[in-house]
């Protein structure tokens, strides 16, 4: 065992240590044999401006027409990233890592047997402002911008600023319904709404972090409302696993993201484990992410999540899915497969050995089976498939990798304020989800889905079980298993458990299904007998 001591590369406390961090991580490239990773405890700092940059293809981030004209798509400041290192545990030994300006903040690229353990990461003045509702009156709203913020008020015009933007607050404010709102008599709660600079007819700085705002009608607007405004694009990752295998975090604390905070893609047996993404105590906003928390795509193996705080995500907890890949085009025994989605390109994570299914886009439902010979990725869109044999492909259907479907276990977490779902799962692999704390999600607490359609995530589930969670405020709805078929023709998900959990506070049906099979539903506590409308399932069982 190997035991490198971060001081030894000049890497210390209360400094900044951007360049030596470079120094260090590469030089465990040509370290072998297992290697521990030993930081002195304290508070870093690094600069984004500094960082080198790397061309991440991330999936479900921005689209290629959301880079503005002096960007380049998918390039990426890491502060730090570690690509090809095996058999490393990376120790911050408790320490908090303040980074200056967007970046990813950790990338892992083909590496295998990773722990990362005892960090702590916050971003200095970041693209998320809260406006909260300090006094109002019939024609205007004083609002208090939070203490991180810098602000100035020009040409009756709200503007922020940080180390790498500078934008009005009101820019693009008819499009952008992604704004976060936090009520003073429901702290538990996040949702979407209209940004609140709309109908704005000016802005007045009144110093001391209050603006006044103009406006003709203030009716939308209650005392205490707290506003988060940010940039929607999902530019960057909090931390971001690419064709890894064997990648363990343990007690990673995150405290805010520009986009989702945790993408694993392509990669084998993830787990996150005693962690945190969250605001930190007394933080200045309540939102950790303007994304999903985790986005898992495309995974093998087992991805482990247990023991967790998560706190203020942008769009759901945990998204589980593969792809469903379009066939464009057919050619005897190779087939042109397409990614769908703007966001999700630029990877290929099929194998050479790995099973497909075909899928009829309207059904969700096999028409037959095969094996890949070869795979070849064509430009960032399109790959092409060597088949053992591609005679059931039809141009149109789409496929699934069922190769690429993760076990997923998720236990003892606790999630609150949640702006979409808690969980979106869509894997054939073996599901847990057990002894939860599901607090506040503005839509369902868990989604089975599956589409080929909009985000065409994959695919169908076979084996879940959501045992002993407590679920209030949980949406309309806490449990809805809907997969996106135009076209009933048969189950698209089958053996689902829900027993033994405690559904609070929501108002329509506690469970909805569709075109589902065997359902057992087993020692719940319901606050009213709504418990299960279904369509088109069979075998649903209710025992109380």
């Amino acid at each position: 065992m190997n035991i490198v001591n971060a001081t030894d590369w000049g890497i210390y406390p209360d400094h900044d240590i951007t360049e030596k961090l470079f120094e260090l991580i590469e030089a465990l490239k040509n370290i072998s044999e297992e290697k521990t990773v030993c930081f002195s405890e304290g508070t870093y700092f690094i600069d984004s401006e500094k960082c080198k940059k790397h061309m991440l293809f991330i999936t479900n981030t921005v689209g290629d027409n959301e880079f503005s004209k002096n960007e380049t798509p998918h390039l990426n400041a890491v502060p730090f990233y570690f690509n090809g290192i095996n058999h490393l545990v990376f120790d911050g030994n408790n320490s908090i890592f303040v980074i200056n300006g967007k970046v990813t903040n950790i990338a892992m690229e083909s590496c295998c047997d990773i722990t990362l353990k005892n960090m702590e990461i916050r971003h200095s003045h970041p693209d998320m402002h809260e406006l909260r509702v300090a006094r109002k009156k019939l024609f205007n709203v004083e609002f208090d911008i939070d203490k991180d913020s810098v602000y100035e008020v020009k040409e009756n015009r709200l503007y922020f600023r940080g180390a790498d933007y500078y934008c009005a607050a009101d820019e693009n404010a008819l499009n952008a319904h992604w704004i976060g709102l936090m009520r003073r008599k429901t702290p538990h709660m996040l949702k979407r709404v209209s940004h609140p600079l709309i109908g704005c007819t000016g802005v007045t700085d009144l110093k001391n972090g209050r603006v006044r705002a103009k406006y003709f009608n203030t009716c939308r607007f209650k005392m205490g409302d707290c506003f988060y405004l940010f940039d929607v694009r999902r530019q960057f990752a909090g931390i971001f696993v690419n064709r890894c295998k064997n990648i363990r975090l343990d007690n990673i604390k995150q405290r805010f993201n520009y986009s989702l905070a945790l993408v694993a893609q392509d990669s084998e047996n993830v787990s996150l484990v005693n962690s945190a993404f969250a605001p930190e105590e007394n933080a200045p906003r309540k939102m950790a992410s303007v994304a999903d928390f985790i986005q898992i795509c495309m995974c093998r193996g087992s991805v482990f999540i247990d023991n967790n705080r998560f706190d203020g995500a942008g769009d759901d907890c945990l998204n589980v899915h593969g792809i469903h890949f379009k066939i464009t085009e057919k050619k005897e025994n190779r087939i042109t497969i397409r990614f769908m989605h703007p966001q999700s390109h630029g990877f290929n994570p099929l194998r050479a050995g790995d099973t497909i299914a075909f899928i009829n886009p309207k059904t969700l439902l096999e028409t037959a089976r095969t094996v890949i010979i070869n795979t070849e990725l064509i430009g960032e869109y399109e790959i092409r498939l060597t088949l053992d044999s591609g005679e059931q492909a039809a141009v149109g259907d789409v496929i699934e990798d069922i190769s690429a479907c993760p076990n997923v276990t998720f236990s003892n977490n606790v999630l609150n304020r949640i702006i979409t779902r808690g969980l979106l799962l869509t894997t054939r692999g073996r599901v847990l989800v057990e002894n939860n704390q599901f607090i506040s999600t503005t839509m369902s607490s868990i989604l089975l889905s599956d589409g080929a359609k909009s985000w065409y995530e994959s695919g169908m589930c076979r084996d879940v079980t959501i045992s002993n969670n407590t679920i209030e405020y949980c949406g309309q709805t806490p449990i809805l298993i809907k997969p996106e078929n135009n076209v009933h023709f048969a189950a698209v998900h089958k053996n689902i458990r829900i027993i033994g959990n405690t559904f609070k506070k929501y108002k329509g049906f506690c469970i909805k299904a569709k075109s589902s099979d065997n359902i057992e539903i087993k020692n719940n506590r319901f606050k009213s007998h709504k418990i299960i409308k279904h369509k088109n399932c069979r075998n649903i069982s209710v025992q109380q």
